[in-house]
Parts: C-alpha cells; sequence; structure tokens
C-alpha cells in the first residue's frame, strides 16, 4: 500500500503474516519493521527527516572515502565531505535522493534513482533496490546497479538498519557475530589503519560466541566471516527473554560494519539499536580497491541482498 508524500518521503507500507514493513522512498529508507507488533528496527516517523543515515540504502559506496579523494583508472576525485567532522565523505550519493516506484505488490516494492554523472563521480549509474516481505523468512532486500556511462563505474553498496532485539537498549542484548577480523581505525576520524586478529581486544571485537554487547562501544567493520552450506553469514541479535532478531546475506557481502549507536552526550536515540551494515566492500574501498565493484560500461547486475528476520 503506498501513502502519500510526507517529509522521509512516499510511504510504502507491505505485509506478510506476522510481518510489516514501511519504507520511505528518501533514500530508499526502511523507516519500520516489525514482527507481531514488536520492532525489529529502530523506526522513525514518515512525518520526520529521516535522522541521519537509520535505515538508508547506501550508493555507491558505504561507509566513508577517507578525505574525499580517490583515483580511479588514471584519473583523481575530489568528494563533497558530506561527515565534516572527520573531514571525509559518507554513505553514497544517494541517501536523500527520493526514489521512484518501478514495481509494487502488498509485500513487496521496488524502487529506483539515478546518479547523474558529476565531477567527484562522472559516472550514470541507475540503483534499483526490491524489498520483499515472506511470512516465514522475513524482510529480504536486494540491491542492482546499472552503468550507461562509456566507462567502468567503482561500485559499493549495504543498508543502514539499527536492529533491536526488544526490550532494553544495546546494553542488555546478547550478540553472535561469526567474524575473525576486524578493521581497526584512527579513534579520532575512524580512518582505516589495517586488519587485525577480533582477539586484539576480545572484549570489544570478538563475538564468534554469543554473549552480552554490556558497554563495549563499536564502530568498525568485520570481514573473515564463518558461513554455512550456502554461503551465508548471519548476526544474531538477542533480548534476555529470548525475543531477538537476525540479519543474514551472502558472500557478495565479504564486510559488515557494527555500530552500538553511540551519541555525544547520550542523546536521544543513544544506544537504542545495533546498526548491522552488510557491505560489498570495506571502508574507504574506492582508495584501496579492496572488494570494490566495478561495473562494466552499459552492464546491469544484482550486487547484493540481506534479509533482516524476528527470532
Amino acid at each position: 500500500m503506498t501513502t502519500h508524500a510526507d517529509v522521509s518521503g512516499t510511504q510504502h507500507i507491505l505485509r506478510a503474516g506476522g510481518y510489516e514493513a514501511a519504507v520511505a522512498s528518501v533514500g530508499a529508507s526502511l523507516r519500520a519493521l516489525t514482527f507481531e507488533g514488536r520492532d525489529l528496527v529502530v523506526p522513525f516517523a514518515a512525518a520526520e527527516v529521516r535522522p541521519a543515515y537509520r535505515g538508508t540504502t547506501l550508493a555507491p559506496w558505504p561507509n566513508r572515502v577517507v578525505d574525499g579523494r580517490y583515483a580511479f583508472d588514471g584519473a583523481e576525485f575530489q568528494l563533497a565531505l558530506t561527515e565534516p567532522a572527520r573531514g571525509h565523505a559518507l554513505h553514497g550519493l544517494l541517501s536523500w535522493a527520493d526514489f521512484s516506484v518501478v514495481a509494487e505488490t502488498g509485500s513487496s516494492v521496488t524502487l529506483a534513482a539515478t546518479i547523474a554523472p558529476q565531477d567527484a563521480y562522472p559516472w550514470r549509474v541507475t540503483v534499483t533496490t526490491t524489498y520483499a516481505l515472506d511470512a516465514e523468512t522475513g524482510l529480504t532486500q536486494t540491491v542492482s546497479a546499472a552503468n550507461a556511462s562509456a566507462t567502468r563505474a567503482p561500485f559499493g553498496t549495504g543498508p543502514h538498519p539499527y536492529l533491536v532485539a526488544g526490550a532494553g537498549v544495546v546494553d542488555d542484548w546478547t550478540l553472535e557475530l561469526p567474524a575473525d577480523t576486524v578493521l581497526e581505525v584512527t579513534p579520532d576520524r575512524l580512518a582505516p589503519t589495517g586488519t587485525a586478529s577480533v582477539s586484539v581486544d576480545a572484549d570489544r571485537f570478538d563475538f564468534r560466541v554469543d554473549r552480552p554487547i554490556g558497554a563495549a562501544e563499536i564502530d568498525h567493520a568485520f570481514t573473515g566471516l564463518a558461513r554455512d552450506a550456502e554461503g551465508a553469514a548471519s548476526v544474531r541479535l538477542t533480548a534476555p527473554d529470548g525475543a531477538g532478531v537476525r540479519m543474514t546475506w551472502d558472500d557478495r557481502c565479504p564486510w559488515v560494519q557494527i555500530h552500538t549507536a553511540d551519541l555525544p552526550g547520550g542523546g536521544s536515540g543513544h544506544r537504542s539499536g545495533l546498526a548491522v551494515e552488510p557491505m560489498t566492500c570495506p571502508p574507504d574501498a574506492f582508495n584501496s580497491g579492496d572488494d570494490l565493484v566495478v561495473l562494466d560500461p552499459g552492464s546491469s547486475r544484482e550486487v547484493a541482498a540481506w534479509t533482516i528476520a524476528a527470532l
């Protein structure tokens, strides 16, 4: 069901079984997701400007491009510094774009937006995303990209939901994160410095065996993910009463960013949800080239998918 355009864009309400999702067109954002009335993500109201990047679709890069500068195929580019306090280009170019409807049913919606060629990213890339609810498996989001340019284009994507296990806050919940490796960053600017075993700071980073998050403050990317026979990795977040939420993705996302939603001064939303962001590439991949997706001229393909489900 589609409702009128609001501050956060046109609202698309999806239902299947005990699930209900609200998708806002600005940023193709997951505004709310519930199972039998229980929040699975931190929601926001249709009538409010989306709080920062909560629930948005990140493209053509997730996370940060350090200093906003990068080089690709022999040319150098300078992106706008959309994270001015740290001096980086944050979370791509489409987070505030108003996506158009391509198709819609009672349990799914497909939205699309086009990145126009510009000085800092001179490629015409259309990003298409589908949110589909299933009564058994939960909410699956897929992201596809089409490069209508005459040259290759660098690309990456990921989501930005803040998962909610149940009552309480992040400190009260138990996390299972099957990752062997963490990307270390500078404490002030969160610029990547290199990878290390999660045992380098086990209290903060090692959740290979599920345990309470407690007071740990995390804003890091992880890789070396354990996967099942089908290649899927999963993060599980559970509350003391056994309720919880699971996020699952395939090997097209070899990275996941985890953020405990620590806000300066402990303001509204402080540690109210755990950001779990499967990513096709790590932070600053436009510079490192690590796991960077390269879209050939005239090509179109599904790049990634992930699923959020109740436990």
